[in-house]
């Protein structure tokens, strides 16, 4: 179909087949993902910032080489994340490993707490915060696997689930400081917001979409933190939007209204630019969906979804080195810390390029985030480097260059990673995530069923989104559509390992640890009885009755969630 169809005084009247709402990586892949089953479909993308990418962008910094360039969004692919890898390979971008050798750093259990050192994927914590948090993480793996992601309000124990947060679930089930410290700063990283702000069944529905709790939170095989893309995640929405055509992509004009009618869709934009279609994907966050005037009105429980998925905050900042020193020191870069001391981190990592350039990435996240957005740029970079200094070492302080992202003052954003469901919300109104409203249809990683929150997530849901309007507009087509599902184990990098029979993200070192683990809760509970009989002159027969495993919440089946 033409395009431009005519000029009013209001601006351009366009007409085509299907307007795209959001030129992030979920809207530009439906485009092409429609443009590729049939180039003579009529598609335009409508996005209310100044460029393409939604929750991607790069950003050049000084560097060892002299520049090179860093995400200050989404960063990280996974071999399991199939929708993205594929899509990778596709568009010809190659993928190399998250660095992770070396000695850990981390300050959790309270503001006076020390630092400690550790190599293994958990944080360094006292034995029994060791346990505490080993035996909370298989158990949310078993809830993880009663909950369907794509449907998550069919779990067994949903009404009980979703009643709840997760700040309720973990002072319930954990006992440890440390430990209750190490999910926070988990939640903080995944969600951009606290325990107390996530619905526990989002939490598990939002881990089992990645295979268990787990890939969330390591930098393993198979898990979110796997591999970093070559030149920058961001070029997946460059080269998409290449590939889609720049001329059915317009920036810097946000849609305002949606009406439907018995002929078609109309759309309003900001700059009154009117187009018509027969077909819509709106893919942006859940909480800017909602700012849009639908007409007739969107259906009751839609409307309530999208009013009620807060967005997470995330300032996000990258430190360049003319070194890794911090390699040279047998660091891998990560630190964990939960504000302890005044500390602005809650994670960090290794973020050397491909090319070498040296640098390291980490998170303001959740509370800490909404305490240091009103500081100064300076404030903060300095409470930054002051840490970084605290943890690696005085040559922390000689960086290049420091560059952040304060995701909640990004316009058409708003927040970052992802939107969350608040309790309650799965279990009234869950079914209209994805549901399609007449000829509007939902795209967005909220609404993905694997890896929902990630990149992988936003391709996933773009494909499926593109997949439901074909089938409105050609169905005859539909054999013929991609979706750019690949199997995932072929996409790895030579040489890169095979995740382990027992689930998609599971570390090398889970069999081992989990036994290792069973015995400390052996060693540490009879220790525990020991302490207590003795100072009694009890009895052989009083010290085993007296081991105090059902004091464990996790050592108790399921506890109350068996």
């Amino acid at each position: 179909m033409a395009h431009l169809k005519a000029e009013s005084e209001h601006g351009a009247e366009m007409s085509t087949d299907v307007v795209v709402v959001g030129a992030g990586i979920s809207g530009l892949t439906a485009a092409y993902r429609l443009l590729q089953t049939d180039p003579t479909l009529g598609v335009i993308v409508l996005e209310g910032k100044e460029r393409v990418g939604g929750r991607t962008v790069a950003t050049q910094l000084k560097s060892a080489s002299g520049q090179d360039t860093w995400d200050l969004g989404g960063q990280w692919v996974g071999s399991t994340q199939r929708h993205v890898m594929g899509l990778l390979k596709e568009l010809g971008l190659d993928v190399y490993p998250q660095y992770t050798h070396g000695t850990k750093v981390c300050q959790l259990g309270g503001a006076h707490a020390k630092i400690g050192t550790y190599s293994s994927n958990i944080p360094s914590l006292s034995l029994l915060a060791l346990v505490d948090l080993q035996l909370f993480m298989w158990k949310i793996d078993r809830l993880c696997q009663t909950v369907p992601a794509a449907n998550p309000a069919a779990c067994p124990l949903a009404a009980q689930l979703d009643s709840m947060t997760m700040e309720t679930f973990k002072q319930q089930n954990l006992w440890t400081q440390a430990a209750k410290d190490a999910l926070d700063v988990a939640c903080k990283n995944n969600f951009g917001l606290e325990c107390s702000q996530v619905s526990c069944l989002y939490y598990l529905s939002y881990a089992a979409a990645a295979g268990g709790f787990l890939p969330l939170v390591e930098a393993s095989v198979g898990s979110a933190q796997e591999f970093k893309v070559k030149g920058g995640a961001f070029q997946l929405s460059s080269l998409l939007a290449k590939r889609i055509g720049h001329s059915k992509i317009i920036l810097g004009d946000a849609v305002t209204h949606i009406t439907q009618t018995d002929d078609g869709v109309e759309l309003r934009t900001a700059s009154h630019r009117k187009l018509s279609c027969q077909r819509v994907i709106v893919t942006c966050p859940t909480h800017l969906a909602a700012k849009i005037h639908y007409e007739p009105a969107l259906p009751a429980d839609r409307e309530r979804l999208t009013q009620n998925m807060p967005m997470g905050h995330l300032i996000k900042f990258i430190v360049t080195y003319p070194t890794a020193f911090w390699r040279e020191a047998g660091y891998s870069g990560e630190i964990v810390c939960n504000g302890g001391g005044g500390s602005p981190l809650s994670v960090t990592y290794d973020a050397t390029t491909s090319r070498g350039n040296a640098a390291l990435v980490g998170f303001i996240a959740g509370s800490q985030a909404g305490h240091w957005t009103v500081k100064t740029l300076e404030e903060r970079r300095e409470a930054v480097i002051k840490s970084l200094v605290k943890f690696l070492g005085e040559k922390a302080a000689g960086y290049l260059e420091y560059a952040e992202k304060d995701w909640s003052r990004e316009p058409y954003s708003t927040g970052c990673p992802v939107n969350v469901m608040v309790p309650g919300m799965i279990t009234y109104y869950h079914s209209a995530l994805r549901r399609p409203f007449h000829r509007i249809h939902w795209a967005g990683t909220e609404t993905a069923t694997e890896w929902c929150g990630f990149m992988s997530g936003a391709v996933q849901s773009g494909a499926r989104a593109a997949r439901e309007a074909l089938q409105g507009l050609r169905p005859s087509l539909l054999p013929a559509f991609d979706g750019g599902e690949f199997e995932s184990p072929d996409l790895r990098p030579a040489g890169a390992g095979v995740p382990p029979h027992g689930g998609a993200g599971a570390s090398p070192c889970c069999a081992g640890r989990r036994w290792l683990c069973l015995g400390a809760v052996v060693v540490a509970a009879t220790a525990a009885a020991l302490c207590h009989v003795r100072g009694r002159g009890g009895s052989l027969r009083e010290l085993l009755s007296a081991v105090p495993f059902r004091k464990i919440p996790a050592m108790a089946g399921l506890s109350r969630f068996s």
